[in-house]
């Protein structure tokens, strides 16, 4: 029999709505014993049940849930299920001919929470950060090989966060042989993903959407991509007739990948440029030269890790956006993003503003971007929802 938790008083209203988390204040008593990812029954002061979930002992958030039907064991079939479910809503969404690389299940808004599952071609990159899903890694590499026999199976649970809950870093094979990097599709470009060594599972799937519309506006445009990493940004601008594309990253690794994909993808080299260097340098730079483009991207990693560091996180993007617009010729584009699910959508469109006011420039906001489809956001779950973007036309007036 699964260990009880008790909520305190007038502290299940979230559960009600069916938010996924039980936070560590919210826990009046535990009977019976729970270790760290055991399935527990939680209970509101009434005694009445609320739901199932994974327990973590030194997290602040104690309970991640798995259910609210109280007949739903965690079992096999429960993740069957889920997976399932999940990869029918990606299958909807792409033509495997375009586009084979897809996030399958993220996280909470799948109702797997800390499960992330990359799909890359026949290589699914599993992600587990929570306690739950270290618990029950054996199953969920079950129903992956049951739905899709012939895949490949590697996993890249190597993020800060587990320490929170209490666990060690883990990498390695799982199932199959995968391969150290994988070609895949993607709106019918070519992409190499270093699955062992890239960023978060090996690339960013959730800007599929914005580098599509990069691609769209870039026409006989001179592009700055800044933060470029493997340059995909850039691939799709050049695949949209820029003029000419220039990466800026710190890492030369990255650099040499995004010069191999304008290759693979039979685009022309003569237009792309690489500079490895400090982004905040390379626009202080441009900014003395009085060196413009017709197109500025900016694409920084997350700034914000907690709410205690928002507001030095504020100063960060509210300095690389005032050089940034600095960059952009009058009358050009600037696309900036922010990845952190801490900065309010309306705090960074402020940001951006107040950074337009500094540089003596007027921004008009003309889109509005967002992480891609297989990034869902369920009702339940707002914090689901974390990648903001904004395409600025940029003018002296």
């Amino acid at each position: 029999m699964s260990a009880q938790v008790i909520l305190q008083p007038n502290r299940d209203k979230s559960l009600r709505r069916r938010h996924p988390w039980v936070f560590e204040s919210a826990v009046d008593e535990v009977k019976g014993r729970a270790k760290l990812g055991d399935t527990v029954d939680v209970f509101d002061s009434q005694g009445d049940w609320l739901g199932r979930g994974a327990y973590s002992p030194d997290s602040k958030i104690r309970i991640r849930m798995w259910t609210f039907k109280q007949d739903e064991s965690i079992d096999n079939g429960f993740f069957m299920r889920k997976l399932e479910k999940a990869l029918a809503l990606r299958r909807r969404l792409f033509d495997p001919q375009q586009t084979n690389a897809f996030r399958w299940v993220a996280s909470e808004s799948d109702g797997l929470p800390g499960i992330t599952i990359d799909l890359y071609d026949n290589v699914a990159v599993l992600q587990l950060l929570s306690a739950g899903g270290e618990k029950h890694r054996s199953k969920i590499v079950w129903a992956i090989t049951k739905l899709l026999p012939d895949v490949h199976i590697y996993e890249r649970s190597d993020v800060d966060v587990r320490k929170k809950e209490g666990l060690e870093p883990v990498v390695g094979v799982l199932h199959g042989t995968p391969p150290n990097q994988v070609t895949v599709k993607e709106n019918g470009l070519n992409i190499v993903v270093d699955i062992e060594s890239g960023h978060k599972t090996g690339f960013y799937l959730d800007q599929r959407d914005s580098r599509a519309a990069a691609g769209q506006y870039a026409k006989d445009a001179d592009v700055l991509n800044c933060f470029s990493y493997t340059g995909t940004f850039s691939c799709y601008a050049l695949a949209g007739g820029a003029k000419s594309v220039t990466n800026v990253d710190v890492s030369q690794p990255a650099l040499n990948l995004a010069k191999h994909h304008v290759e693979i993808n039979e685009l022309d080299g003569s237009k792309s440029h690489y500079i490895n260097k400090d982004v905040f340098k390379a626009l202080r730079e441009y900014h003395a030269e009085g060196t413009q483009f017709d197109m500025v991207i900016l694409d920084p990693p997350k700034f914000v890790d907690n709410k205690a560091t928002l507001n030095r996180a504020a100063r960060g993007y509210k300095d690389i956006n005032m050089y940034g617009i600095h960059a952009v010729k009058s009358g050009g584009l600037l696309l900036t993003f922010s990845c952190s699910g801490l900065m309010p959508a309306d705090l960074f469109q402020k940001i951006v503003a107040d950074a337009a006011l500094d540089a003596g420039r007027t921004i008009k906001i003309i889109a509005r971007l967002n992480q891609a489809s297989d990034h869902p956001i369920i009702g339940s779950y707002p914090e689901g929802y974390y990648l903001k973007g904004l395409v600025c036309e940029v003018t002296d007036d």
